[in-house]
């Protein structure tokens, strides 16, 4: 066993263990990582209620034994699954958190899948046992049943009650502790206890079988006793496949089994040098070799969230993959392109050199000024002005790109405004430095000329407001998102436009008769000239298109853009002295407006494709929620126990559908759109949207 450390400082990156915390709500998670630090921060009184606390990633730090233990609290609720992924990207393994007596729902399922992608390395901590509503082996085989065989217990509680969880047995070192009397008490087992007979077979031949080790595999059916060390470093490694995930039951009320999972973390947990490296491309965007933990590398690290203050600036967390950092070191920081994120990105490209003007490392859960860290730990870095959450620090001569993980497309609208002119001033200071701090951030202008800020759900958007509010000063107003409807026509109209004016001197005359008709759906505007005669001179027939062209962006009906539509020009008057380009395009204007009859002219609405996926058990209600929502089915698939479901909804119907689909599939649904086109808007709509006169 290694020497015990005596401060945070590595000197080697098998000396850390980045650990990232998950688990559902409900799930004792959060009272599980405050008995982890109380167990290892002395004087340790916990951390105060806060929203902003709950909704990002949380960093703590602590000696254990011959390690130290970065512990990463992931976010538990879908809003901030951004959070959560930055929080496995920064991890070499994670703590699974269940609740023995909730059983796995359909969110616990989700977060799971966040890992099964990332290919992560993870314990499962069944907290609960005791609440008296269920039994180890009960709750074992529900998790067994969810997440597959590969789950098996290193770890069996001694219950002196079904409410009462008193001690625990180590599978691999037969030690039983008890903690009925208060303090620990150790005993040995032998094999053939009652109580870990049969678990004990499985979790050893799991871990053989993970490792490959033929020489452990025929100790093992020969029955020969292997000793626990090695039984340790086998696990190990099995853990670092990500296939076997040992189980530790855990009372997070009493702090029953937290020692043990300590010992775990150090003992079975992957370091960094086990876990496989992110890919990293060129900033080219050609795949580069894969970085290995080691001091003594090319600089590769990776921004995993930023936070910004009004005063101090940027704070940029960053996780070390290779190399060394140091303070004064000058680094290149490389934004994001297509071939990192697998699609263009909404935020501008960027490559600069920045100089390191300071380091904090975390200890306990304060910060410490740091001069330098190596692969494997994590840092915060101050006032890096170009650096986002997901862009890569790599050596100014050997300039890299860390594939950054996925981000979840935000879908829920937040429209708002100024509340006040002062207000104004500071408005878009302060979304910038959101967009900055939250990467599921998106902030665009509607063709309403609105204001929107896309977020991930309710509980996003109402961070993002009390951020605007409280942190940055600045008031504002929400409004409904104005969907960008568009008017057309569903039939022949004629009309006569006429702009004349006698108010002596100098006059304006101009009249136009035109005739109006419907193109096919995406054709747009056409334009067609059959004056004959000499009706309308020829050097205003492109006035009376201007105005006819200036009254389609107005609208006639209800003020949204008119498109597909043909307007043909076939006769009209002009006065040899008072005709001018001006009259002709207020006459033209006038004939679209006379012709566009509410008897002819309909609404269209903008259609989504729509393509949502969940648990299979939710595909009845999700369809009939699409069908009451004026979707159009056109197909579903079963891909890996999910329904993919696809549809054509309306945009009218989508503007809060990022809840209520959470609310259908219990927090485990999720949905992408893009636009379709347009199409006609039920009669029966139209009424709400024409213009009030």
């Amino acid at each position: 066993m290694s020497p015990k450390l005596s401060n945070s400082q590595i000197s080697s990156p098998d000396q850390a263990r980045n650990v990232v915390l998950i688990g559902n709500a409900g799930s004792g998670k959060t009272s599980l990582f405050e008995q982890l630090l109380k167990a290892r921060i002395q004087g340790y009184r916990g951390e105060k209620e806060d929203p902003e606390r709950a909704a990002q990633l949380f960093l703590a730090s602590f000696i254990n034994e011959s390690v130290v233990v970065n512990l990463l609290d992931a976010p538990s609720h879908p809003d901030f699954v951004g959070e959560l992924r930055a929080g496995i990207a920064a991890a070499d393994a994670a703590i699974f958190v269940v609740s023995a007596g909730d059983g796995i729902d359909g969110m616990a399922q989700a977060l799971w899948e966040e890992c099964e992608n990332a290919k992560l390395p993870r314990f499962v901590v069944l907290t609960k046992l005791d609440t008296g509503h269920t039994d180890f082996e009960s709750a074992l085989a529900a998790t067994q049943n969810a997440f597959g065989s590969g789950v098996v217990p290193v770890f069996v509680p001694i219950m002196a009650s079904s409410e009462e969880m008193s001690g625990n047995v180590g599978l691999l070192s037969l030690e039983r502790h008890d903690y009925a009397a208060g303090a620990m008490k150790s005993s040995t087992l032998d094999a053939s206890d009652s109580l870990v007979e049969g678990f004990r077979d499985a979790l050893i031949e799991g871990i053989v079988l993970e490792v490959e080790d033929d020489s452990l595999m025929e100790r093992h059916i020969g029955g020969e006793a292997i000793e626990v060390e090695v039984l340790l470093d086998a696990l190990m490694k099995a853990v670092s496949t990500g296939n076997l995930y040992p189980v530790v039951p855990v009372s997070a009320a009493s702090g029953v089994g937290i020692e043990e999972l300590l010992g775990l973390i150090e003992n079975g947990f992957p370091t960094p040098s086990l876990h496989a490296s992110p890919e990293i491309d060129s900033l080219a965007g050609d795949p580069l070799p894969l970085v290995t933990a080691d001091a003594a590398g090319s600089l590769v690290a990776q921004v995993i969230r930023t936070t910004t203050d009004p005063f101090a600036g940027r704070l940029s967390m960053i996780r070390i993959f290779s190399g060394t950092l140091k303070v004064e070191d000058v680094i290149h920081v490389a934004g994001r392109h297509p071939k990192v994120e697998g699609k263009e990105s909404e935020r501008v490209d960027h490559d600069s050199d920045e100089r390191i003007a300071g380091m904090q490392g975390v200890v306990g859960v304060e910060l410490k000024p740091r001069t330098s860290a190596i692969a494997g730990e994590i840092v915060l870095i101050p006032k890096l002005n170009s650096a986002e959450t997901g862009d890569t620090l790599s050596a100014k001569d050997k300039s890299a790109v860390v594939k950054r993980w996925i981000l979840p497309d935000p879908l829920l609208p937040l429209v708002v405004k100024a509340a006040t002119r002062n207000d104004e001033d500071k408005f878009s200071g302060a979304l910038a430095r959101l967009a900055v701090e939250d990467s599921t951030v998106r902030v665009d202008r509607s063709s309403g000329d609105q204001l929107v800020i896309w977020t991930t759900g309710q509980a996003h958007a109402d961070l993002l407001l009390n951020r605007l509010t409280d942190r940055y000063g600045v008031k504002v107003q929400q409004e409904e998102l104005r969907i960008p409807l568009r008017e057309t026509l569903i039939g022949k109209s004629t009309a006569e436009g006429r702009h004349v004016k006698q108010s002596g001197g100098h006059g304006q005359y101009a009249k136009c008769n035109i005739e109006v008709e419907p193109l096919p759906r995406g054709e747009g505007f056409e334009f067609v000239d059959k004056v004959v005669g000499g009706a309308v001179p020829r050097q205003f027939i492109p006035s009376v298109e201007k105005g006819v062209r200036a009254q389609l962006e107005k609208g006639v009906i209800a003020g949204y853009p008119m498109v597909d539509i043909r307007v043909t020009l076939f006769d009209g008057k002009a006065h040899s002295v008072d005709s001018s380009d001006m009259a002709f395009q207020l006459a033209g204007q006038n004939a679209l407006k006379e012709a566009a009859k509410k008897e002819v002219a309909a609404l269209l609405e903008p259609i989504d494709l729509v393509t949502v996926t969940v648990g299979e058990e939710y595909l009845g209600p999700v369809m009939t929620d699409i069908s009451g929502r004026r979707g159009q089915l056109l197909g579903t698939d079963s891909v890996n126990r999910k329904a993919v479901i696809r549809a054509l909804i309306p945009q009218l119907e989508l503007a809060r559908y990022a809840i209520d689909l959470r609310g259908i599939a219990h927090g485990s649904g999720t949905f992408s759109r893009e636009f379709n086109g347009y199409e006609l808007l039920p009669t029966h709509m139209i009424e709400q949207f024409l213009k009030k006169d």
